[in-house]
């Protein structure tokens, strides 16, 4: 018995692992550039992940989102953005389900997403499409927007009900957000760490209003900073580091930030044409610190072929590339074998290391891109 209990422990633990994320919802003000971020690095079982365009039709907006490789109806998006300037995304909670609804008729926060792509414009059509939506909604999670007009916000959501938490309330104009939720009950759920160590690295870029996107992509989502034990682990002679509460994990299989337009004022009309040319959706697939950046439109060739789902079972051949660079970083397949990074493949004195050769690389990226749109 005190087997079996062990077992269940450890496969519960494996599975809130495995359904977690870190993100966050970055102020206009804070970005040097004058756009709000919508940021989510994801984590999940589903290792294999793809971005696809969505046509608009019937009424319905279009939009790009990413989506789990094996999705052929592409019905689950989680993070996207669509044709009117409106984002969102979502990380799992595990301190707001107070009721009895059982585990088969929950995880629709991806349909929910793919419904606000589709008919919401605005932060506030959100919180009435989620008003909408017959109870119970079969969510648990802190999903958050972006809109044309600078405004976000995080709603922690659970099957009847939802708090808002808005960006321009918080004194920053910076929110985050992991595994739990901030109006749930207090001292449960996942992720404190992970949201400890985000604060501690955007502290001197919010000191100084300096959050742009590759902040998050390429320092956050890269990072092996500890918080509670104070300690950076790509610093150091050690090869072999575990793998417990850094932002990039094992199961993280994309680091994406949608970067809006400078805010609208509110009595602008939303024009999808101007909008398709302004928001770009900074997209890394696969494991994150050996990911390449790639920017993506929401226009029907704003998606390079290389993140699409072309491959045998919808996987893209970018993350395919990815995943093989991380097979050198987790090369222990038996037992907890996936719980031991070689820092060496990630960081070394040779300057060799992923993360070390595709930064600067990502950083080119970002530069180029970001000139023919200022331009």
């Amino acid at each position: 018995m005190k087997r079996i209990f062990v077992a269940i422990c450890f496969m519960v633990a494996f599975i809130f692992d495995i359904y977690s994320c870190t993100s966050a919802i970055i102020g206009a003000d804070m970005n040097p550039y004058g756009r709000p971020i919508l940021w989510k690095n994801r984590d999940t079982s589903a290792s294999d992940n793809k971005i696809e365009y969505i046509p608009g039709c019937d009424g319905e907006f279009a939009y790009v989102a990413l989506f789990n490789a094996k999705d052929s109806l592409l019905n689950e998006a989680w993070i996207g953005m669509n044709e009117y300037g409106f984002a969102v995304m979502n990380t799992a909670s595990y301190n707001l389900k107070d009721d009895n609804v059982p585990e088969k008729d929950m995880d629709k926060e991806g349909l929910i997403m793919t419904k606000a792509l589709k008919k919401c414009k605005t932060v506030d059509d959100f919180a009435s499409l989620l008003d909408s939506i017959s109870k119970p909604m079969g969510a648990e999670a802190n999903f958050g927007v972006i809109d044309a007009y600078g405004k976000g916000a995080y709603f922690e959501t659970n099957n009847h009900s939802y708090v808002r938490f808005n960006l321009e309330d918080s004194p920053s104009h910076v929110l985050v957000r992991t595994n739990y939720s901030h109006a749930g009950r207090e001292n449960e759920g996942f992720g404190f760490i992970r949201e400890n160590n985000a604060e501690y690295l955007l502290a001197p870029y919010i000191e100084s209003k300096s959050i742009a996107p590759e902040v998050l992509t390429e320092v956050l989502s890269r990072s092996f900073y500890h918080a509670l034990l104070g300690k950076d682990f790509s610093i150091g002679e050690d090869r072999w580091v575990i793998d417990q509460d850094f932002i990039p994990r094992f199961t993280s299989t994309a680091t994406i930030a949608v970067e809006g337009c400078q805010p609208l004022n509110e009595n602008e009309e939303l024009d999808p044409e101007f909008l398709t040319r302004q928001y770009i959706m900074w997209s890394g697939l696969g494991y994150p610190p050996c990911s390449e950046i790639f920017p993506v439109y929401c226009k029907e060739d704003g998606v390079d072929p290389v993140l699409k789902g072309g491959e045998i079972n919808g996987r893209s051949p970018q993350c395919d590339i990815v995943l093989k660079r991380k097979a050198e970083v987790f090369p222990f397949t038996k037992g907890n074998g996936n719980k031991y990074i070689d820092i060496s493949k990630l960081f070394n004195e040779e300057g060799t290391g992923y993360v070390q050769t595709l930064v600067p690389v990502n950083l080119k990226t970002y530069n180029a891109t970001r000139a023919l749109r200022e331009k």
